[in-house]
């Protein structure tokens, strides 16, 4: 059966991505043949239209690094969880059946529950306050279930703001020893930049201590390897990309 159904992936560059081989390995694991995922890089978000008109068979969409805070600009409709977020990661593309120019686009985010769900398991009494390393749409999303957990954040910024938004020049031993959560939501140490690691003490870390990084290639990032040389628990994004790409896979059948 030919496949009359598309998915695929928004994102510049998307040379890092597994979600391609997930949903294959789904496709064929499950016997699925009546869809296709594939990688369609954009160089700025504002080529998303053009995308979705010369797909007709596109019905949903993925968004990763940079575009899940822009691409809400080109929602007709977002789910109160993303729009609480302020970030998209799933779209559901719906066309008018007589109309295929008629296109209206729904927003969800996914990445919550992959968090939520991959970090829990990790947690012990004395995870009460964490360090969020970024604050792109990864990261709205981290803070999001922190909150729901209860769990104390400080964001931590090249660019930083003020009020919980802090430099990376401010990491010092108290908040080190305080914040024993820290999670990179960046790209740095993603493929092919993988010697490259993000900017804190890493001679303050611990056993007490669980690192959390959203990347998944490679499998032990240079942040992750500094942590597990001193003793802390770590965990790449990748579970959390199954989960949150089964959520997607719910919503877009749903």
């Amino acid at each position: 059966m030919k496949p009359t159904r598309l998915f695929g992936l928004i994102g510049n560059p998307l040379a890092h991505s597994f979600s391609k081989n997930h949903f294959e390995e789904k496709f064929r694991s499950e016997k699925i043949t009546d869809s296709e995922y594939r990688e369609f890089p954009l160089s700025e978000i504002s080529l998303l239209p053009e995308l979705i008109a010369s797909e007709p068979n596109l019905v949903g969409l993925n968004v990763t690094i940079p575009y899940k805070q822009e691409v809400m600009n080109f929602m007709d409709e977002v789910d109160d969880v993303a729009n609480d977020i302020g970030a998209v990661n799933t779209i559901v593309i719906t066309r008018d059946k007589d109309d295929e120019k008629a296109v209206s686009l729904k927003g969800f985010n996914t990445d919550v529950k992959g968090f939520e769900h991959s970090l829990v398991p990790l947690l012990n009494a004395e995870h009460t306050k964490a360090l969020v390393l970024g604050s792109g749409g990864g990261a709205r999303a981290i803070i999001f279930v922190l909150k729901k957990l209860g769990i104390e954040y400080q964001v931590v910024s090249r660019e930083p703001t003020g009020g919980r938004s802090i430099g990376y020049d401010k990491l010092n031993q108290d908040l080190m020893e305080t914040h024993s959560i820290i999670i990179n939501s960046t790209p740095v140490g993603m493929e092919p930049n993988t010697e490259a690691a993000p900017d804190i003490p890493y001679e303050l870390l611990n056993s007490s201590h669980l690192l959390y990084d959203l990347i998944y290639n490679p499998e032990e990032t240079e942040f992750l390897h500094k942590g597990r040389l001193a003793g802390a628990t770590t965990k790449n994004g990748l579970d959390m990309l199954k989960i949150q790409a089964e959520k997607s896979w719910d919503i877009w059948n749903s």
